[in-house]
């Protein structure tokens, strides 16, 4: 079972920055790279692609794509389609590369070429702040794991922890709020949105993550990537090469850490 991927720490020791790339790998820059890239997203994407109070575009997809771009020294733009043409708008030429959360593991995005995972979504554990029990990388047998009913999480805590008692509640706000009032000793979920939960009024700085983040494959294993037309490896190469080269000039974790000031990983 995999708790932990690659990760590596960023300036500040108490925040871990993830890793999805070989450190010791040399990569050359390829021969064909693309004279522009029209990228594709969706503005109701969260803290990715969305816009601010002024309705500006703003989000770590956003700036992702410019700091690839500037790696490249390519231009580049990007057009804002619903979620669910984005594909067909790829197909039909009205951009080059989709960055917006698309699975590759989706029927529609059958055929289509992507690039490595830039980002995982993790799960991950809370527990009170005051608590003094140790929960470590799994719960102990006896302690009580609260969860949403009918999720992944619930799935998982099932299957892997068989000597917790798992308690489902019907919505994630319940299974949070029963970590806050002791009715559990933890709450297992969705590591992103927890991070910004944790640090909200609605949390009252009841808690703290604990253990590291949980990537089972089958589970939590799907990352995001960036999707471009079928065969258009050229692009999708470009783009790798890019993503590598911000990670080993720590531009990656720049952006990283101006959206996600609270690491969930």
């Amino acid at each position: 079972m995999v708790a932990t991927s690659d990760l590596a720490r960023a300036d500040q020791p108490e925040i871990i920055v993830p890793n999805f790339w070989d450190h010791k790998a040399v990569f050359d820059r390829p021969n064909n790279i693309p004279d522009t890239i029209q990228f594709l997203a969706t503005d109701n994407f969260p803290p990715f692609v969305f816009r601010d109070p002024q309705g500006r575009l703003t989000g770590f997809n956003i700036d992702l794509s410019r700091a690839l771009c500037q790696e490249l020294a390519i231009s580049c733009a990007l057009k804002i389609k619903d979620f669910e043409v984005l594909i067909p708008a790829l197909d039909e030429e009205e951009g080059d590369a989709i960055i917006s959360g698309l699975s590759r593991y989706s029927p529609q995005a059958r055929g289509l070429t992507f690039t490595d995972d830039y980002m995982k979504l993790p799960a991950r554990v809370i527990v009170s702040d005051s608590a003094d029990t140790n929960f470590g990388d799994s719960p102990k047998p006896g302690q009580t794991v609260a969860v949403q009913a009918g999720t992944r999480y619930e799935a998982f805590a099932r299957k892997f922890w068989p000597g917790a008692d798992i308690l489902g509640f019907s919505s994630t706000a319940e299974a949070r709020e029963a970590v806050k009032d002791g009715t559990a000793d933890a709450y297992f979920g969705d590591g992103l949105s927890l991070s910004f939960w944790l640090r909200s009024p609605a949390a009252e700085s009841c808690c703290r993550f604990a253990g590291g983040p949980w990537l089972e494959p089958g589970y939590f294993g799907e990352g995001m990537a960036i999707a471009t037309r079928s065969g258009d490896t050229e692009r999708a190469a470009a783009l790798n090469y890019a993503l590598r080269q911000l990670h080993q000039k720590g531009v990656y974790q720049e952006l990283y850490l101006r959206y996600f000031p609270l690491s969930f990983y």
